[in-house]
């Protein structure tokens, strides 16, 4: 039975909303953290948008119109991109279900791009074009996903989308865990592999990097005529007793093609050293520790006067920031220096090709005068010269792997700095 309402009776107050004190704070912290998000995820949309356009337009029109906006906007996003990473182990609010798709696809692109950098660098730019339609269609399906065909709002994260708890130390205990004992060896294998192709590519395997230290492989190309070619790979700095066996493999009879660039003219206003580095690495520069006292020591490089002016310029640059460091001043130079492309190839076509072509040239002229010759020059011209002289008929007959910097306590390893293994090949 229902009863009629007793009139002198008092009617409770309705509550229409949360009384005032912490959960009211807490209602508008997370208010915050939404709208942060949001922001975040307009700012990825953005940012590979115009990356996409940017792209878009070098590709067809060989125009850079937005490459510094798109520069700018992916740093700045990727910026966020570890800050909210970070804030996912702090706090259980952020929705992992909405953002470690974000954070897998990026991890995933960086990977993807340091093979493209070796094997493909021409099409770096297609594959920056790729991650930036995979980026803008993944922050998409997202934005759809959240909304649930609600009208477009840059809002996208509410309340409602974040975790019920501020903190949580399982969650905190578990990405420290996760990210100390397998992302971060990972990651960092993965760099260490990527960085050994990298070497190993560039120099034609000149140059190796491997667990135990830096090897450099001397190669001996030797012609039907009895005459042999030592094409040993140097390093400005490397460990002390790295410089000996290749300054006693130099017979009195050989003729010793040296590297080094000369200034007559006076055109470099600093003067490049090593020293500093190989002190600092408790390691020696090779302009001290290499002492050849045999055979005919022939100077094969070229004149600094050759190069281009804005090779010049890069390289005073260069000298400057060795020789005063990085202050307000040689900052100030670095930021308003800008190579052109052109310039860049200048670059490369000055200190690699036109060296290359005058030690050939130096090595041509001489070849009647002996029937051994050794060229101690950097490990990133070895590839150049070995491709040239086996076009004259040289072929490879043996190598010899050198550790030019051993990783770890010498004490611990089985070999000394600079001992060769040999590997001779049939002809």
């Amino acid at each position: 039975m229902n009863f009629p309402a007793d009139p002198s009776r008092p009617v409770p107050p309705v509550i229409t909303h949360a009384p005032a004190g912490p959960a009211g704070k807490s209602a508008s912290f997370r208010k915050f953290v939404a709208v942060c998000l949001s922001l975040w995820l307009g700012l990825l949309l953005v940012a590979g948008t115009v990356s996409l356009l940017d792209d878009s337009l070098v590709l067809v029109l060989g125009q850079h119109l937005f490459t510094a906006a798109s520069g700018i906007l992916s740093f700045i996003a990727f910026f966020l991109l570890l800050l909210i990473y970070g804030l996912m182990g702090l706090t259980p609010l952020i929705p992992k279900r909405v953002f470690l798709p974000v954070i897998i696809f990026t991890g995933l692109g960086l990977m993807a791009v340091f093979p493209t950098m070796i094997y493909g660098y021409d099409h770096l730019l297609q594959m920056d074009w790729l991650l930036s339609f995979l980026q803008v269609a993944l922050v998409l399906v997202i934005w759809r996903r959240l909304l649930r065909g609600d009208r477009f709002r840059w809002s996208v994260i509410e309340v409602r989308h974040l975790g019920s708890r501020v903190f949580s130390w399982r969650n905190l205990l578990v990405f420290l865990l996760l990210n100390a004992f397998a992302l971060a060896p990972a990651a960092a294998a993965y760099l260490a592999f990527s960085a050994s192709l990298a070497v190993s590519h560039f120099t034609d395997g000149f140059l190796t990097l491997r667990p135990g230290g830096l090897i450099l492989q001397a190669r001996t190309y030797s012609r039907e005529d009895g005459k042999t070619i030592v094409l040993f790979p140097m390093s400005h700095i490397a460990d002390t007793d790295f410089y000996q066996p290749m300054a006693h493999s130099v017979s009195s009879n050989s003729i010793v093609l040296l590297e080094g660039v000369t200034d007559e003219k006076n055109l470099l206003t600093n003067k490049l050293s090593y020293r500093r580095a190989a002190k600092a690495l408790g390691l020696a520069e090779q302009h001290d520790d290499l002492n050849i006292r045999q055979g005919e020591l022939v100077r094969a490089d070229v004149d600094i006067q050759v190069f281009s002016s804005n090779t010049i310029a890069m390289l005073n640059l260069v000298t400057l920031l060795h020789t005063r460091g990085l202050n307000p001043d040689t900052l100030s130079q670095l930021v308003q220096f800008h190579p052109t492309p052109e310039a860049q190839q200048q670059l490369f076509t000055d200190l690699l090709l036109k060296r290359n072509e005058h030690v050939l040239k130096e090595l041509r002229t001489r070849l009647p005068d002996s029937d051994n010759f050794v060229i101690p020059w950097g490990a990133a011209h070895m590839s150049g010269l070995a491709k040239e002289i086996q076009k004259s008929g040289f072929r490879l007959v043996a190598t010899h792997d050198y550790v030019s910097i051993r990783f770890g306590h010498k004490g611990n390893q089985g070999s000394q700095p600079g001992e060769a293994q040999v590997s001779g090949i049939s002809r």
